[in-house]
């Protein structure tokens, strides 16, 4: 698979995807990440990428001909059949496992950052989808790219040592449950012990427990998740 970044700011990404998973993944060329530098599409001496918004209002509005320009260059580095291209905006539709399990689908992905008060609303044109990572504020979408990477080139075959190991963890299946909870060595821990069916070796049993407290788990911290587990 082949990511590109099309930033402002790619300096942001040296520490984060240069260690863990997204290190080993680019080393083991399961993924190839390049960033494209919007500033790079300016057109006059200043290397200005925004404006004033017309009809008045606060901040700084990315341009849509610089960003046309950016973009344009980013399809052409990897001119696959599945590119896709995703703009992170607060406006976009809430991330979910089952989005990053679409996106590692794409033969190219394209994540724009956008950034300052916002972006012409003619870039929204330019993109296949807009993702917003929650119902919060951030300085920029570099942020919420990092997440999505991490996300997808996760689910990658090849990235992980284990094939499969994401399969059970929170929000994997297709009615998405919280993770059941794990323990490991020492069994007991200032007088905190470890379920003795977890160490009962019946693994039928063990199964059913890991199933029980996942729902009850998911009820407990996400209601939300569990009624749609139970609506018909």
């Amino acid at each position: 698979m082949d990511i590109t970044i099309v930033t402002l700011f790619p300096e942001m990404f040296a520490g984060p995807f240069a260690a863990s998973i997204i290190k080993r993944a680019t080393a083991k060329g399961v993924v190839t990440i390049s960033f494209v530098n919007i500033r790079d599409f300016a057109i006059d001496k200043h290397k200005s990428v925004d404006d004033k918004p017309y009809g008045g209002g606060p901040g700084m509005i990315l341009r849509v001909d610089i960003v046309d320009r950016a973009l344009m260059h980013a399809r052409s580095l990897h001119p696959h059949n599945k590119t896709h291209s995703v703009l992170l905006d607060p406006q976009g539709i809430p991330y979910s496992q089952n989005k990053a399990v679409e996106l590692k689908t794409f033969d190219h992905l394209i994540l724009l950052c956008g950034h300052y008060e916002g972006v012409d609303e003619r870039i929204r044109l330019l993109v296949d989808e807009e993702i917003s990572i929650g119902d919060y504020i951030l300085t920029c979408g570099e942020i919420p790219a990092m997440v999505v990477v991490d996300s997808v080139i996760r689910l990658l075959p090849g990235t992980l040592k284990k094939e499969g190991v994401t399969t059970d963890e929170s929000f994997s299946q297709k009615k998405p449950l919280l993770e059941y909870p794990q323990y490991t060595t020492p069994k007991i821990y200032k007088n905190m012990v470890v379920p003795d069916i977890i160490l009962s070796g019946h693994h039928a049993h063990i199964q059913s427990w890991k199933q029980m407290e996942s729902k009850k788990r998911t009820q407990e911290r996400r209601n939300d998740l569990f009624t749609e587990q139970t609506d018909p």
